[in-house]
Parts: structure tokens; sequence; C-alpha cells
């Protein structure tokens, strides 16, 4: 039996992993940059990089549970509401699938049949699919999304909190720039081989938008920043 891999069975845990990490990485290298612009000493730095991993690890986990929670709850309500018209339109809603099919290719004919045949076998599970766009492979879970995005985000801030601690003070900015670079182009690769898409595409986004945002915290704090010793 020839079976193939899709890379869409991953969607629903990369997303939120992805988004993590970069995040964790990114929002906590800023954090450090601006107060490193902004300051002398390293105790200022490392405070801001742990507290912007946990605030930020925490808030990513309760933002993506609401988020894909709500998303949850947009689903279980059309599938009640689909439920419901089953029940009490079924002529209608099999004439609604038909035309669905015809307009995918099918030829009215055999469109009523397939209509006919998938409505017998299962006719919640085919409109969801069909109708609605809802499967059990993209469908969301919010407990699953908010763990894989704290973890991630845990794990890509702890980089730029190590450099916090081990990077010479004076070139603070550079170090935490230079390897958040390679931290970003490091999980760009892994989410495209992950999902199967165009890996320099990945990196060069990744690395690009990064850096923009890394330049703005660091000019935010050489410009508002006053200088400890």
């Amino acid at each position: 039996m020839h079976v193939e891999n899709h890379h869409i069975n991953r969607s629903g845990w990369l997303r939120a992993a992805v988004l993590g990490a970069n995040d964790g990485i990114l929002s906590t290298t800023s954090l450090a940059i601006g107060v490193a612009a902004a300051s002398t000493t390293r105790e200022p730095i490392f405070l801001a990089a742990i507290a912007g991993l946990v605030a930020g690890a925490l808030s990513m986990a309760a933002g993506e549970y609401v988020s894909v929670s709500s998303q949850s709850d947009v689903e279980t309500a059309d599938l009640k509401k689909e439920k419901t018209a089953l029940e009490t339109q079924p002529e209608e809603e099999l004439e609604e699938l038909t035309d669905i099919y015809i307009q995918r290719g099918l030829d009215k004919k055999l469109a009523r049949q397939v209509a006919i045949e998938l409505t017998a076998h299962n006719a919640l599970e085919t409109h969801a699919r069909d109708e609605l766009g809802i499967n059990k492979i993209t469908q969301a879970n919010p407990l699953i999304a908010a763990f894989a995005s704290a973890v991630s985000f845990i794990i890509g801030g702890l980089l730029p909190l190590l450099v916090a601690i081990f990077a010479p003070i004076k070139e603070m900015v550079f170090y935490q720039y230079a390897f958040s670079i390679l931290f970003l182009a490091f999980s760009g690769v892994l989410a495209a081989k992950a999902g199967g898409s165009h890996t320099l595409k990945a990196v060069a986004r990744i690395c690009i938008w990064g850096t923009i945002a890394m330049g703005m915290s660091a000019l935010v704090g050489y410009l508002f920043g006053v200088q400890t010793t």
C-alpha cells in the first residue's frame, strides 16, 4: 500500500511551536538589546531577559489558548447549526452538497450520487469537511497549541538569556544580534523542514524581520537610555 506523509498533519502544533520559538528568541533578544544599549552593567540585561522569558511564555500560552479556543467555539457552533439543518432540512442540505460537487467539476448526476452516498455514510462529517472546511487534521486543539507555544517560547528565550549571562558586556548588543540571527535562521530551517516549505525563503523572511525588530529596540535603548556606571 502506498502511504503518503503529508505535512498538513503537523499544521496544528507546528504553527504554535514555530511562532513560540521565534517570538521567544526575538522578544527576549530585543529586550536584552534595548537594555544593553542603555546600560554598562550585566544585571539589568539579565533581569530584562529573564522577566521577558517568563512573562512571554505565560502570555504566549494564554494568548494561544484563548485564540484557538475561540476558533474551536466557532467550529463547534457551526457543526451544531449544520447538525440541526441536516435534521430539519435534509433535502435542502443534499442539494447544497450536490452543488458543491458540481462546482468542483462533477456533472450533475454524478454529483448527486456522490452526495447521496456520502450523506448516507456520515452526513455531518461530509458537510463539515466539504461545506465548512472542518476536518480532524486541522481542527483546533487549544491545549496542544498553548503547550507547544509556551514550551517553544521558553526554548527560544533561553538562548538569548545564555548570551546575556556569558557574552562580554561591552559587545553585548552585537553578540545578542549575531547569535539571535543564527538562532532564528536555525529555527527557520527546522520549520521549513518540518512543514515541507522552501528553506531559503523561510530563513530570509525571519532574519529580515528579526533584524528590523532588534534594530528598533537598540535604537530606543540608545535614544532614551541612561548609561549607568
